[in-house]
């Protein structure tokens, strides 16, 4: 944040660095003329503007665009090398990660393989560091322009980001202290965060809660969550669990559908959609989903339920239809139930969302640093 007195020259131009910037971010490349029409400003402040910025190596000339009589105009963009980041998915015996500039530029998407049997060397840092390698490989990209990652967890994890809970599918990851052994070890910005919170803000951005003012995102996998977003925040909880709802004992009004089920991912996880014949059973799965989702309509009362995960993306619209027929059972709830319009790297997509987002705020924070003339 800058710390220029308002009203001062120095803040002016600071102010119209950033407009500048983020007009960049927006459009793309532009001349220093398209840049002033953008703006709002004059041709000589625009050519400042530009000036100053790509003496601060945020910017650099990208090519030229004719105009007719006289010389061609130089185009600016953006440096997308001047600060990456690198998303990440951790699962249990899979890492997924890509990377991501501020120019939300399309890169490869990377797994890599992770054998039980190497459980007992995995850790924070080094999960981490294979993948980011295995993603600037792939992308082509140096790994040292790297200065941020995100990673997608299966777990909870507290307001600090440095405590997680329910670790039960991340070997090798401690309880407390593994987003700052990333950071010490790697010398990078680092952010954890749930997978399905991050699979919620993909939803969103582009999937089927566009346009929704409420909406939770039921994610049917090997385990069991809810992501609620409200107005387009994800709701974390004062403790970061929230929607942990997996680990919620069977009510005793359903115990007759899997007498063996002791909490609601026995009832509704991968193994008991196996167990009940997967696709070619949805009408008995339907129901027991409904009742899984019943307590988080109790409490939020969202306007829509989106059905992601695995299971979400086999059972498609059949599935969420019938869900939202056994809801409909019940009056006192009647939400509308889509399945997920997301069917790749949701917990990828929604990290690079967010990290786009840091990386912009990263390069605006530069422009703090721009000598005066």
């Amino acid at each position: 944040m800058s710390t220029t007195a308002p009203g001062t020259p120095s803040w002016l131009r600071e102010r119209n660095d950033r407009t500048a910037l983020e007009a960049l971010f927006e459009h793309g490349p532009l001349t220093r003329n398209r840049l002033g029409e953008l703006t709002g400003m004059s041709k000589p402040t625009a050519a400042q503007m530009v000036a100053r910025l790509e003496q601060a190596g945020l910017i650099a000339p990208v090519g030229e665009v004719s105009g007719g009589r006289g010389p061609n105009a130089v185009s600016y963009g953006v440096r997308a090398d001047r600060s990456r980041g690198v998303a990440i998915d951790i699962r249990e015996h899979v890492i997924a990660a890509t990377v991501v500039d501020a120019l939300d530029g399309e890169h490869p998407v990377v797994e890599i393989a992770v054998p039980a049997g190497q459980d007992a060397a995995r850790t924070p840092e080094g999960d981490v560091q294979s993948a980011i390698a295995a993603a600037c490989e792939a992308a082509g990209v140096d790994p040292r322009t790297v200065e941020h990652v995100l990673v997608g967890v299966q777990a909870a994890i507290s307001a600090d980001g440095d405590h997680l809970f329910f670790t039960d599918t991340l070997p090798g990851w401690p309880e407390l202290g593994a987003r700052h052994r990333i950071a010490d070890a790697l010398h990078l910005e680092v952010e954890l965060d749930n997978d399905v919170n991050l699979a919620a803000v993909a939803e969103r951005a582009s999937g089927a809660a566009q346009g929704a003012n409420d909406f939770a995102l039921l994610w049917m996998s090997d385990g069991l969550g809810v992501a609620v977003d409200l107005g387009g925040m994800v709701h974390r909880g004062a403790a970061g669990g929230a929607g942990e709802i997996g680990y919620l004992p069977v009510p005793a009004g359903a115990a007759h559908l899997d007498p063996a089920a002791e909490d609601l991912t026995d009832l509704v996880g991968r193994g008991a959609f196996e167990r009940l014949g997967g696709i070619r059973a949805l009408e008995v799965y339907a129901e027991r989903v409904a009742i899984v989702a019943a307590p988080v309509l109790a409490v939020l009362d969202p306007e829509l339920v989106v059905l992601g995960g695995p299971i979400g993306i086999a059972g498609g619209e059949r599935l969420a239809g019938l869900v939202a027929a056994n809801l409909a059972k019940t009056p006192r709830w009647n939400p509308e139930v889509r399945p997920t319009a997301i069917e790749s790297d949701p917990v990828l997509g929604g990290a690079r969302r967010m990290l786009v987002h840091r990386i912009r705020e990263h390069l605006a924070a530069a422009i703090n640093s721009i000598p005066s003339p």
